[in-house]
């Protein structure tokens, strides 16, 4: 197997790293939550409406941006992206309410909505199929990587203060200076007529309704999966329920997170061998092993243990998501499918942390059955829609799409 080009190479760097920055941005604000409704005078569950609308509005930046992707090429519009929700995470440093500050962070759901499935196309369509199994663990891997540097941001909470951590969330926009000048666009929409480009989405949609219908089922299964485990485990698990200080809950955060990106690298890879369905369903249900320890310990040593674990097979099952989709997708709205479909998935998940912290504000701040009951869940419908769905590992994109006489999207 003839090594990476170092055009290859930069394409993948430039996608894994929009991915981990646009994740620690959004990571920031999970660290946070009691500091910011202090702020404005209130409690955890109306600023978790900051999270809900972030989720919310993400499936609408996925269909912006991919038409976008699909219509003007992937390298641009990934690069306006990145711009855009880099700014808006600086504005919402400066936000003077929390009606405000609600506001700043839906229209940065609109911008983070866009990325990962203009960043996934460009990679997968841009690498030779025997690379994506790894290269996919490698982009998810991304996502716990942001969480990673969201956690150790916030060792110097005590310093930024909550406004100052988000300032620095606005760092991300360095990186469109990396792809304008290293990131060549996608072989595959390049080699497409311009007639071609941009196809009619709604057409294309409605001859492929079974696959999108379930990809969204599938993709609501899996958001509840990552946020069930993410969202309030930080601050409202770690930091109220437990009372532990901010930088044991720094550590805990630093630790499952490493176990993610182990994760994501690991099934993303064996996917390649046995099968990208099959890699899923393992992962998710060896998770169901870790949720004693992840949810119901009781000293930090025992938690971190659990949230290793729990984190390690939750992200190893999303690490194969990004190739999935991607082989999934009709070729000709490649640049929109596997984003719109993932973010309606988190669009119908987008009030797991509202309702996780009502059921453990009932519980009296409880929030273990929360978090266990979305958890375990999960894994067992992720299980059985994989088993139930399909996969396309050996469909021809990119580069090998491209060559005379292939149909792209058309398995050998």
């Amino acid at each position: 197997m003839a090594g990476p080009t170092s055009r290859q190479k930069h394409v993948v760097a430039a996608c894994y790293l929009g991915w981990t920055l646009d994740a620690f941005d959004f990571f920031i604000l999970i660290f946070v939550l009691r500091k910011v409704a202090a702020t404005f005078d209130t409690d955890i569950t109306p600023i978790t409406w900051a999270i809900t609308l972030t989720l919310l509005l993400r499936a609408l930046g996925a269909f912006i941006f991919g038409r976008l992707a699909d219509r003007f090429g992937r390298r641009p519009t990934l690069m306006a992206n990145v711009l855009i929700y880099s700014v808006l995470e600086l504005a919402s440093g400066f936000a003077p309410s929390l009606t405000v500050f609600l506001i700043l962070r839906g229209l940065y759901g609109i911008a983070m909505g866009g990325e990962w499935g203009v960043g996934a196309s460009l990679t997968m369509e841009s690498i030779p199929a025997q690379w994506r199994g790894r290269v996919s663990g490698l982009l998810q891997a991304g996502y716990p990587s942001g969480y990673l540097l969201a956690s150790l941001l916030n060792y110097l909470e005590p310093v930024l203060t909550w406004r100052g951590m988000f300032v620095v969330g606005a760092l991300p926009a360095l990186l469109v200076f990396y792809i304008r000048r290293n990131v060549p666009e996608s072989p595959d929409w390049t080699a497409r007529r311009p007639e071609e480009r941009g196809a009619g989405v709604v057409e294309v949609i409605r001859r492929n309704l079974p696959l999108t219908v379930y990809a969204v089922v599938l993709m609501t299964a899996f958001n509840f999966f990552s946020h069930g485990t993410q969202d309030l485990y930080p601050s409202a698990f770690l930091g109220a329920q437990h009372g532990f200080a901010a930088g044991t809950v720094s550590t805990i955060a630093v630790v499952y997170n490493v176990g993610a990106m182990m994760g994501g690298l690991f099934f993303g890879a064996l996917s390649q061998r046995i099968g990208r369905r099959l890699a899923i369903g393992i992962a998710s249900l060896l998770s169901l092993a870790a949720v004693p320890l992840w949810a119901f310990g009781g000293t930090p040593v025992a938690i971190g243990v659990g949230a290793f674990s729990m984190q390690f097979f939750v992200q190893g099952a999303w690490g194969v998501i990004p190739v999935h989709l991607n082989e999934l997708s009709p070729a000709a709205i490649r640049g929109t499918f596997p984003g719109v479909v993932y973010q309606l998935g988190n669009f119908l998940a987008s009030g797991n942390a509202t309702i996780q912290a009502a059921i453990g504000e009932r519980m009296g701040h409880d929030y273990s059955w929360a978090l266990a009951g979305v958890a375990g869940t999960a894994a067992v419908v992720i299980t059985v829609l994989v088993a139930l769905g399909r996969e396309a590992r050996d469909v021809r994109m990119g580069a090998e799409a491209a060559e005379p006489g292939v149909v792209p999207g058309v398995a050998e």
